[in-house]
C-alpha cells in the first residue's frame, strides 16, 4: 500500500496561518534524509503566494504541487534537485494510474477544524474519480490533462531556476519534445528571448543612491535595508541564505576572519546544493558591516561565533515560530518585500532623471537579480577572474559562471555599437 497523501497548503483565506501538522510532517521528512524538504516547501509557499491574486490559478497550482510533492517525497523519497526528465516521466505515469487508495469520489476539503486547529482531513484524497451506478470507473487522465500538469510544473520549475534553487526545467523539456509536445509551443533561441535578470551599471547606481537616501532620511528603518542590499550584492547571496527558516538562523558570527591571512569572509553553511562555503568579503562590504553594527550599538566587527542575529527585527513578530520575539531574524517573505520596495523606489528615482525605459526594466527585476548583478558586475566591470567568482558564487561548474560573460542582448549591442568599420582609422 502506498503512503497516505498529506495535504500541505490550506485554502487561500487560511494560507498564511502556520500549520503545526505540516511543520511536523516536514520535520519528519528532513529527519528521514530529504534535507531540503523545508526549503523546497518554502519555495512552494512563496510561489503560491504569487498566484493568490487569481484564485483559480492558486487552486490549480496548489493541487498540482500537493500531488507532486507527495509522490516525490513519500513514493520516490528523493529531493527535488534530483528530478530530471526520466524521473518526471515516472510521475506522469503515476498520475495516469494512481493507486486506488489515493482516489476519492467526492470533493472534500484538505484540512478540517479540530479543537481550534486546522488538521489534515483523513477522508481527503489527491485524485478525484468517477462513479457509475455506485461503482467506481477506471481512472482516466487525458493527454491534455497531462500537458496541463506539465505546464503548471514548468512554471514552478522556472520560478525555482529564477531564484537559483534549480538548474534545469524537466517539465519544459517534456513539453518541447516527445508525445507531450504542445503544438502551439515554439522553439526559442534562448539568448534572443532572454529576460533581463540583472541591473545594468546605470540602473544599479540608482539602487545604491536610493539605499543611501533611505538610510539617511530614516536610519531607524533603513540602515538595515542598506546593509542587506550591500550584503546580497557583494556576496552574491540568495535570500534563503540570509533568511531565518527551520533549521537555520543566520548570525553575525558568519562573518569570519582568517587567523593566518587576516582576510574576512562570510560563511554560508548551506547552499542550494547542500554545500557550505565562505565568500570573500570586499573592503566596501566590511565598511558597510561596521556602519550597521555601529548603528546597532555593537562592536565594530563581530567576534568569533557571535550569535547576534544578522538582520534584527525592528519589532516583535506577531505570529509564527518567532511570535513575540524582537531579537530574531527576518524570513524570506519579509526580506523579499524589503528588497522589492528598494527596487521600486530606485525605479522611481530613475524616472525623475528621465530614464523611463530603465525604470520599466528595473521594475521587472526581482530580489534574486541582486545575485545575478553582483556576479555579472564582478566579471564584466571589476575584472575578477572567473575561477574566483565561481568559488564565491558556489557554482559547481565554471560553465555556469561563464554564462555571465557579456551574454545579454544589451551588452552585445553595446560592444557592437563601438565596432569601427575601418580598423586602421581608430
Amino acid at each position: 500500500m502506498t503512503p497516505k497523501a498529506m495535504p500541505l497548503f490550506d485554502t487561500l483565506s487560511r494560507f498564511e496561518h502556520p500549520n503545526h501538522s505540516v511543520n511536523q510532517y516536514l520535520a519528519r521528512l528532513i529527519q528521514s534524509g530529504i534535507d531540503d524538504a523545508g526549503l523546497t516547501y518554502e519555495h512552494c509557499y512563496d510561489w503560491l503566494l504569487e498566484q493568490r491574486s487569481i484564485e483559480n490559478n492558486f487552486k490549480s497550482h496548489r493541487s498540482e504541487l500537493t500531488i507532486f510533492l507527495h509522490w516525490l517525497w513519500q513514493i520516490e523519497q528523493r529531493s527535488i534537485v534530483q528530478v530530471d526528465r526520466q524521473v518526471l516521466s515516472r510521475y506522469l505515469e503515476y498520475c495516469r494510474q494512481p493507486p486506488m487508495e489515493q482516489i476519492g469520489f467526492c470533493n472534500l476539503p484538505q484540512f478540517r477544524e479540530a479543537q481550534g486547529e486546522r488538521i489534515p482531513n483523513d477522508k481527503w484524497r489527491p485524485f478525484l474519480g468517477k462513479l457509475k451506478d455506485g461503482e467506481p470507473l477506471a481512472y482516466q487522465l487525458s493527454h491534455s490533462a497531462i500537458r496541463t500538469k506539465l505546464a503548471l510544473l514548468s512554471a514552478f520549475f522556472s520560478y525555482l531556476i529564477d531564484v537559483d534553487f534549480l538548474d534545469r526545467n524537466p517539465a519544459a523539456i517534456l513539453l518541447r519534445a516527445g508525445r507531450y509536445k504542445l503544438s502551439q509551443q515554439h522553439q526559442r533561441a534562448g539568448e534572443d528571448d532572454e529576460q533581463l535578470k540583472a541591473f545594468s551599471e546605470l540602473q544599479w547606481s540608482y539602487v545604491m543612491e536610493c539605499c543611501d537616501q533611505m538610510a539617511e532620511f530614516e536610519p531607524q528603518v533603513h540602515e538595515r535595508t542598506r546593509f542587506l542590499i550591500h550584503l546580497m550584492y557583494s556576496c552574491y547571496l540568495r535570500i534563503s541564505e540570509v533568511a531565518a527558516r527551520p533549521g537555520y538562523t543566520p548570525v553575525m558570527g558568519q562573518f569570519r576572519r582568517d587567523r593566518k591571512t587576516g582576510v574576512w569572509g562570510f560563511f554560508v553553511p548551506m547552499s542550494k546544493s547542500g554545500k557550505s562555503g565562505t565568500v570573500a568579503v570586499s573592503d566596501q562590504l566590511l565598511a558597510s558591516l561596521k556602519r550597521y553594527r555601529s548603528f546597532l550599538g555593537l562592536s565594530e566587527l563581530p567576534g568569533p561565533d557571535e550569535q547576534t542575529p544578522l538582520l534584527i527585527r525592528h519589532k516583535a513578530s506577531g505570529r509564527g515560530r518567532d511570535a513575540g520575539v524582537r531579537q530574531a531574524n527576518l524570513g524570506i517573505r519579509q526580506l523579499r518585500e524589503i528588497i522589492d520596495s528598494v527596487i521600486a523606489r530606485a525605479a522611481d528615482l530613475a524616472e525623475t532623471y528621465g530614464m523611463n525605459q530603465d525604470a520599466a526594466e528595473m521594475r521587472a527585476l526581482s530580489s534574486h537579480s541582486l545575485r545575478h548583478t553582483g556576479i555579472s558586475h564582478d566579471i564584466n566591470l571589476h575584472g575578477r577572474p572567473l575561477s574566483h567568482v565561481q568559488a564565491d558564487a558556489r557554482h559547481d561548474s565554471i560553465d555556469t559562471t561563464s554564462r555571465y560573460l557579456h551574454t545579454s542582448r544589451v551588452e552585445r549591442h553595446e560592444t557592437a555599437a563601438r565596432k569601427p568599420m575601418d580598423t586602421l582609422a581608430r
